[in-house]
Protein backbone atom coordinates (compact mmCIF):
# COMPACT_ATOMS: atom_id res chain seq x y z
CA UNK A 1 0.00 0.00 0.00
CA UNK A 2 1.41 3.90 -0.64
CA UNK A 3 2.80 5.46 2.48
CA UNK A 4 2.72 8.78 3.44
CA UNK A 5 5.92 11.30 2.59
CA UNK A 6 7.88 11.83 5.74
CA UNK A 7 9.00 15.49 4.66
CA UNK A 8 6.63 17.99 5.93
CA UNK A 9 6.10 19.75 2.52
CA UNK A 10 5.48 16.83 0.42
CA UNK A 11 2.73 15.06 2.99
CA UNK A 12 1.73 12.94 -0.30
CA UNK A 13 1.50 9.34 -1.29
CA UNK A 14 2.98 8.17 -4.10
CA UNK A 15 -0.24 7.91 -6.12
CA UNK A 16 -0.73 11.74 -5.34
CA UNK A 17 2.81 12.57 -5.92
CA UNK A 18 3.52 16.53 -6.05
CA UNK A 19 3.86 19.15 -8.61
CA UNK A 20 6.96 19.62 -8.52
CA UNK A 21 7.72 15.58 -8.03
CA UNK A 22 5.74 15.29 -11.31
CA UNK A 23 8.01 18.02 -13.32
CA UNK A 24 11.16 16.86 -12.08
CA UNK A 25 10.65 13.03 -12.57
CA UNK A 26 9.26 13.73 -15.83
CA UNK A 27 12.64 15.33 -16.82
CA UNK A 28 14.62 12.94 -15.52
CA UNK A 29 12.60 10.32 -17.89
CA UNK A 30 13.00 12.38 -21.08
CA UNK A 31 17.23 13.02 -19.94
CA UNK A 32 18.04 9.75 -18.77
CA UNK A 33 19.25 11.21 -15.80
CA UNK A 34 19.20 14.55 -13.08
CA UNK A 35 21.35 16.47 -11.01
CA UNK A 36 21.15 15.62 -7.71
CA UNK A 37 20.92 19.46 -6.13
CA UNK A 38 17.83 19.81 -8.45
CA UNK A 39 15.99 17.01 -7.27
CA UNK A 40 16.37 18.34 -3.79
CA UNK A 41 13.25 20.28 -4.95
CA UNK A 42 11.33 17.13 -4.55
CA UNK A 43 12.73 15.00 -2.03
CA UNK A 44 9.79 12.28 -2.30
CA UNK A 45 11.32 11.27 -5.40
CA UNK A 46 13.40 9.48 -3.39
CA UNK A 47 11.50 8.28 -0.80
CA UNK A 48 9.71 6.53 -3.08
CA UNK A 49 12.73 5.00 -5.00
CA UNK A 50 11.42 7.46 -8.10
CA UNK A 51 15.28 8.18 -8.72
CA UNK A 52 18.43 6.22 -7.10
CA UNK A 53 21.88 7.10 -7.58
CA UNK A 54 23.57 6.63 -10.68
CA UNK A 55 26.98 4.51 -9.87
CA UNK A 56 28.97 6.33 -12.03
CA UNK A 57 28.53 9.70 -10.64
CA UNK A 58 27.34 10.67 -7.36
CA UNK A 59 26.46 13.81 -8.11
CA UNK A 60 23.40 12.63 -10.41
CA UNK A 61 20.20 10.66 -9.98
CA UNK A 62 19.08 8.21 -12.40
CA UNK A 63 15.01 7.56 -12.70
CA UNK A 64 13.80 4.13 -11.97
CA UNK A 65 11.49 2.65 -15.26
CA UNK A 66 7.81 3.80 -14.27
CA UNK A 67 6.98 0.35 -15.45
CA UNK A 68 8.97 -1.14 -12.53
CA UNK A 69 8.13 1.22 -9.90
CA UNK A 70 4.15 0.63 -11.08
CA UNK A 71 5.37 -3.31 -10.50
CA UNK A 72 7.14 -2.97 -7.16
CA UNK A 73 3.88 -1.02 -5.87
CA UNK A 74 1.22 -3.01 -6.97
CA UNK A 75 2.57 -6.31 -6.03
CA UNK A 76 1.61 -6.13 -2.15
CA UNK A 77 -1.85 -4.73 -3.40
CA UNK A 78 -2.07 -7.37 -5.77
CA UNK A 79 -1.33 -9.96 -2.80
CA UNK A 80 -3.77 -8.74 -0.42
CA UNK A 81 -6.20 -8.95 -3.48
CA UNK A 82 -6.03 -12.43 -3.88
CA UNK A 83 -6.12 -13.35 -0.45
CA UNK A 84 -9.31 -12.07 0.05
CA UNK A 85 -10.40 -13.86 -3.11
CA UNK A 86 -9.44 -17.19 -1.59
CA UNK A 87 -10.77 -16.08 1.70
CA UNK A 88 -14.37 -15.52 -0.27
CA UNK A 89 -13.97 -18.86 -2.06
CA UNK A 90 -13.22 -20.62 1.52
CA UNK A 91 -16.55 -19.00 2.74
CA UNK A 92 -18.60 -20.00 0.00
CA UNK A 93 -17.52 -23.69 0.48
CA UNK A 94 -18.20 -23.35 3.63
CA UNK A 95 -21.54 -22.59 3.42
CA UNK A 96 -22.41 -24.34 0.26
CA UNK A 97 -23.92 -27.61 2.16
CA UNK A 98 -26.08 -25.26 3.92
CA UNK A 99 -27.73 -23.67 0.93
CA UNK A 100 -29.04 -27.29 -0.60
CA UNK A 101 -30.80 -27.42 2.77
CA UNK A 102 -32.20 -24.40 3.51
CA UNK A 103 -35.96 -23.47 3.68
CA UNK A 104 -37.55 -20.24 3.51
CA UNK A 105 -40.17 -19.51 5.94
CA UNK A 106 -43.59 -19.16 3.92
CA UNK A 107 -44.62 -16.17 5.53
CA UNK A 108 -41.72 -14.32 4.27
CA UNK A 109 -41.54 -15.58 0.86
CA UNK A 110 -42.05 -12.50 -1.65
CA UNK A 111 -42.51 -10.35 1.67
CA UNK A 112 -41.13 -7.65 -0.23
CA UNK A 113 -40.37 -7.45 -4.16
CA UNK A 114 -38.69 -4.35 -6.39
CA UNK A 115 -40.71 -3.32 -9.13
CA UNK A 116 -38.54 -1.05 -11.60
CA UNK A 117 -40.18 0.53 -13.78
CA UNK A 118 -43.83 2.35 -14.23
CA UNK A 119 -45.69 -0.70 -16.62
CA UNK A 120 -44.30 -3.11 -14.23
CA UNK A 121 -45.46 -1.16 -11.25
CA UNK A 122 -48.90 -0.70 -12.22
CA UNK A 123 -49.68 -3.44 -13.70
CA UNK A 124 -48.51 -5.09 -10.16
CA UNK A 125 -51.07 -2.28 -8.80
CA UNK A 126 -53.67 -3.48 -10.85
CA UNK A 127 -53.18 -6.78 -10.16
CA UNK A 128 -53.78 -6.49 -6.21
CA UNK A 129 -57.28 -4.19 -7.39
CA UNK A 130 -58.48 -7.05 -9.11
CA UNK A 131 -57.70 -9.38 -5.94
CA UNK A 132 -58.44 -6.76 -3.69
CA UNK A 133 -62.28 -7.70 -1.62
CA UNK A 134 -62.68 -5.55 1.33
CA UNK A 135 -60.67 -2.13 1.62
CA UNK A 136 -58.42 -0.17 -0.27
CA UNK A 137 -56.78 2.87 1.53
CA UNK A 138 -54.74 5.04 -0.51
CA UNK A 139 -52.40 8.38 0.12
CA UNK A 140 -51.66 10.67 -2.26
CA UNK A 141 -49.29 13.53 -1.97
CA UNK A 142 -49.24 17.06 -4.23
CA UNK A 143 -51.61 19.22 -5.34
CA UNK A 144 -54.84 18.73 -7.54
CA UNK A 145 -55.14 16.28 -10.10
CA UNK A 146 -55.43 16.75 -13.80
CA UNK A 147 -58.94 16.10 -15.55
CA UNK A 148 -57.28 13.04 -17.44
CA UNK A 149 -55.88 11.70 -14.05
CA UNK A 150 -59.67 12.70 -12.22
CA UNK A 151 -61.34 10.67 -15.45
CA UNK A 152 -59.59 7.60 -14.66
CA UNK A 153 -59.64 7.64 -11.16
CA UNK A 154 -63.26 8.57 -11.55
CA UNK A 155 -64.00 5.00 -13.71
CA UNK A 156 -62.17 3.15 -11.50
CA UNK A 157 -63.82 4.80 -8.23
CA UNK A 158 -67.26 3.35 -9.85
CA UNK A 159 -65.77 -0.38 -10.21
CA UNK A 160 -64.33 -0.52 -6.64
CA UNK A 161 -67.89 0.44 -5.95
CA UNK A 162 -70.07 -1.78 -7.82
CA UNK A 163 -67.95 -4.76 -6.26
CA UNK A 164 -68.95 -3.88 -2.51
CA UNK A 165 -65.26 -2.43 -1.66
CA UNK A 166 -64.63 0.16 0.28
CA UNK A 167 -62.26 3.26 -0.44
CA UNK A 168 -60.08 5.87 1.52
CA UNK A 169 -58.01 8.25 0.31
CA UNK A 170 -56.07 11.06 1.97
CA UNK A 171 -54.89 14.17 -0.25
CA UNK A 172 -53.12 17.69 0.69
CA UNK A 173 -54.96 20.84 1.66
CA UNK A 174 -54.09 22.33 -1.80
CA UNK A 175 -56.52 19.69 -3.60
CA UNK A 176 -59.19 22.02 -2.17
CA UNK A 177 -58.33 24.93 -4.38
CA UNK A 178 -58.99 22.23 -7.74
CA UNK A 179 -62.61 22.12 -9.16
CA UNK A 180 -61.99 18.85 -10.75
CA UNK A 181 -60.78 17.61 -7.45
CA UNK A 182 -64.53 18.67 -5.87
CA UNK A 183 -66.46 17.67 -8.57
CA UNK A 184 -64.65 13.81 -8.39
CA UNK A 185 -65.44 13.85 -4.50
CA UNK A 186 -69.27 14.61 -5.13
CA UNK A 187 -69.69 12.12 -7.62
CA UNK A 188 -67.64 9.32 -5.85
CA UNK A 189 -69.42 10.40 -2.32
CA UNK A 190 -72.24 8.48 -3.40
CA UNK A 191 -70.88 5.31 -3.11
CA UNK A 192 -68.05 3.61 -0.86
CA UNK A 193 -65.61 6.59 -1.80
CA UNK A 194 -64.26 8.76 1.40
CA UNK A 195 -61.82 11.34 0.78
CA UNK A 196 -60.15 13.56 3.70
CA UNK A 197 -57.30 16.26 3.19
CA UNK A 198 -54.43 17.20 5.64
CA UNK A 199 -51.76 20.02 5.27
CA UNK A 200 -48.40 17.33 5.03
CA UNK A 201 -48.81 13.80 4.29
CA UNK A 202 -46.46 10.98 3.53
CA UNK A 203 -45.13 9.70 0.41
CA UNK A 204 -47.52 7.71 -2.18
CA UNK A 205 -49.41 4.87 -0.08
CA UNK A 206 -51.80 1.97 -1.05
CA UNK A 207 -52.82 -0.52 0.52
CA UNK A 208 -55.27 -3.58 -0.65
CA UNK A 209 -57.19 -5.49 1.78
CA UNK A 210 -54.81 -4.86 4.35
CA UNK A 211 -52.47 -7.87 2.92
CA UNK A 212 -50.27 -5.59 0.60
CA UNK A 213 -49.19 -2.39 0.18
CA UNK A 214 -47.10 -0.40 -2.50
CA UNK A 215 -44.57 2.67 -1.60
CA UNK A 216 -42.16 4.18 -3.64
CA UNK A 217 -38.64 3.35 -3.82
CA UNK A 218 -37.26 6.35 -5.49
CA UNK A 219 -38.03 10.17 -5.52
CA UNK A 220 -39.40 9.97 -9.23
CA UNK A 221 -41.86 6.93 -8.49
CA UNK A 222 -40.45 4.87 -11.09
CA UNK A 223 -39.07 2.53 -8.72
CA UNK A 224 -41.48 1.29 -6.20
CA UNK A 225 -41.73 -1.61 -3.28
CA UNK A 226 -44.51 -4.25 -2.71
CA UNK A 227 -44.64 -5.25 0.30
CA UNK A 228 -46.83 -8.75 1.93
CA UNK A 229 -45.61 -9.13 5.02
CA UNK A 230 -47.95 -8.92 7.53
CA UNK A 231 -46.03 -6.50 9.91
CA UNK A 232 -45.10 -4.57 7.74
CA UNK A 233 -48.49 -3.77 6.39
CA UNK A 234 -50.24 -4.14 9.07
CA UNK A 235 -47.51 -1.09 10.51
CA UNK A 236 -48.37 0.94 7.42
CA UNK A 237 -51.90 0.42 8.14
CA UNK A 238 -51.69 2.02 11.43
CA UNK A 239 -49.65 5.20 10.22
CA UNK A 240 -52.95 5.65 7.37
CA UNK A 241 -55.33 5.24 10.41
CA UNK A 242 -53.41 8.39 12.65
CA UNK A 243 -53.40 10.22 9.44
CA UNK A 244 -56.89 9.27 8.37
CA UNK A 245 -57.82 10.06 12.52
CA UNK A 246 -56.67 14.06 11.92
CA UNK A 247 -57.79 14.72 8.26
CA UNK A 248 -60.81 16.61 6.91
CA UNK A 249 -63.46 15.33 5.02
CA UNK A 250 -63.00 17.09 1.83
CA UNK A 251 -66.63 18.38 1.15
CA UNK A 252 -67.16 19.45 4.85
CA UNK A 253 -64.37 20.71 7.28
CA UNK A 254 -62.14 23.77 6.67
CA UNK A 255 -58.58 23.00 6.44
CA UNK A 256 -57.12 26.30 7.90
CA UNK A 257 -56.75 28.56 10.31
CA UNK A 258 -58.53 32.33 10.23
CA UNK A 259 -55.86 35.02 8.65
CA UNK A 260 -53.83 36.47 11.17
CA UNK A 261 -52.99 40.14 10.46
CA UNK A 262 -53.59 39.39 7.00
CA UNK A 263 -51.25 36.28 7.00
CA UNK A 264 -53.14 33.18 5.90
CA UNK A 265 -52.96 29.53 7.10
CA UNK A 266 -51.42 28.17 4.11
CA UNK A 267 -48.31 31.50 4.74
CA UNK A 268 -48.51 30.26 8.34
CA UNK A 269 -47.44 26.84 7.45
CA UNK A 270 -44.84 27.92 5.11
CA UNK A 271 -43.71 30.09 7.74
CA UNK A 272 -43.31 27.37 10.21
CA UNK A 273 -41.17 25.81 7.47
CA UNK A 274 -39.01 28.38 6.29
CA UNK A 275 -37.61 28.72 9.85
CA UNK A 276 -37.04 25.11 10.24
CA UNK A 277 -34.47 25.47 7.41
CA UNK A 278 -36.22 24.03 4.02
CA UNK A 279 -35.92 25.40 0.73
CA UNK A 280 -38.66 26.64 -1.54
CA UNK A 281 -38.37 22.97 -3.28
CA UNK A 282 -38.79 21.33 -0.11
CA UNK A 283 -41.67 23.57 1.23
CA UNK A 284 -43.82 23.06 -2.11
CA UNK A 285 -43.20 19.58 -2.05
CA UNK A 286 -44.40 19.06 1.51
CA UNK A 287 -47.51 21.22 0.98
CA UNK A 288 -48.57 19.34 -2.24
CA UNK A 289 -48.17 22.91 -4.47
CA UNK A 290 -46.04 23.77 -7.15
CA UNK A 291 -42.57 26.00 -6.87
CA UNK A 292 -44.13 29.30 -8.23
CA UNK A 293 -47.04 29.30 -5.94
CA UNK A 294 -44.78 28.39 -2.84
CA UNK A 295 -42.95 31.31 -3.97
CA UNK A 296 -46.15 33.81 -4.74
CA UNK A 297 -46.95 33.14 -0.74
CA UNK A 298 -43.63 33.56 0.84
CA UNK A 299 -43.77 37.25 -0.95
CA UNK A 300 -47.47 37.67 0.36
CA UNK A 301 -45.65 36.59 3.98
CA UNK A 302 -42.60 39.04 3.48
CA UNK A 303 -44.77 41.98 2.55
CA UNK A 304 -47.30 40.87 5.08
CA UNK A 305 -44.20 41.44 7.60
CA UNK A 306 -42.38 43.77 6.19
CA UNK A 307 -39.46 41.54 5.37
CA UNK A 308 -36.67 43.01 2.83
CA UNK A 309 -34.69 39.94 2.13
CA UNK A 310 -35.24 35.90 3.12
CA UNK A 311 -32.83 35.85 5.71
CA UNK A 312 -34.32 38.71 7.26
CA UNK A 313 -38.08 36.89 6.98
CA UNK A 314 -36.97 33.69 9.20
CA UNK A 315 -36.03 35.91 11.85
CA UNK A 316 -39.53 38.44 11.46
CA UNK A 317 -41.35 35.39 11.25
CA UNK A 318 -39.49 34.12 14.80
CA UNK A 319 -39.78 37.39 16.49
CA UNK A 320 -43.43 38.24 15.34
CA UNK A 321 -44.97 34.92 17.22
CA UNK A 322 -47.28 34.31 15.09
CA UNK A 323 -46.46 30.83 14.93
CA UNK A 324 -47.56 30.82 18.37
CA UNK A 325 -50.82 32.10 18.69
CA UNK A 326 -53.81 29.48 17.43
CA UNK A 327 -57.24 30.04 16.17
CA UNK A 328 -60.24 28.18 14.80
CA UNK A 329 -59.78 26.63 11.16
CA UNK A 330 -60.79 29.31 8.11
CA UNK A 331 -63.39 28.98 6.01
CA UNK A 332 -63.10 26.01 3.31
CA UNK A 333 -62.55 27.42 -0.32
CA UNK A 334 -65.36 26.46 -2.52
CA UNK A 335 -64.49 24.75 -5.83
CA UNK A 336 -62.56 26.26 -8.36
CA UNK A 337 -61.43 29.05 -5.29
CA UNK A 338 -58.29 30.68 -6.66
CA UNK A 339 -55.19 29.74 -4.50
CA UNK A 340 -54.04 32.94 -2.07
Amino acid sequence: MATKDTHPTHSHSVAELCEEGRRIYSAALRAGRIARKEADAAPCLMDYALLRPDPDNTEWLRPVPPSLALAQRLQPIEQEIQQHRLTAVALADSFEPFMAISVQDPATTHAITVLEGLPRIQAAIELAMSESRTEILTIQPGGGRGEDVLTKALELGRQVASRGITMRTLYQHTVRHNQGTYAYAERMGKHTVEIRTLEELTERLMIFDRSVAFIPAQDDRSVALELRHPGIVDYLARVFEQFWARAVPLLESPPYAPPTDGITGIQLSIARLLIEGHVDEAIARRLGMNVRTCRAHIAKLAAALGSGSRAQLGYLVAKSGILEETGKPEAAPGPGAAPR
